[in-house]
């Protein structure tokens, strides 16, 4: 494995910045359904105070 990285030292950046990437977009996926679900829990209870008063 070493010898790989000794041929292709670039390969290193290359992962790390893959890894970054995928990093990057993990957190931007996790916190967007994180705003949906809330924002859908919040509508979920404004119908359910809007049906009891009728």
């Amino acid at each position: 494995m070493s010898d790989l990285f000794d041929e292709y030292p670039m390969l290193i950046f290359a992962l790390e910045s893959l890894l970054a990437l995928f990093l990057l977009v993990f957190i931007v996926v996790w916190t967007s359904s994180g705003k949906k679900k809330a924002a859908r829990a919040n509508h979920g209870s404004e119908r359910q105070k809007q049906q009891k008063p009728q």
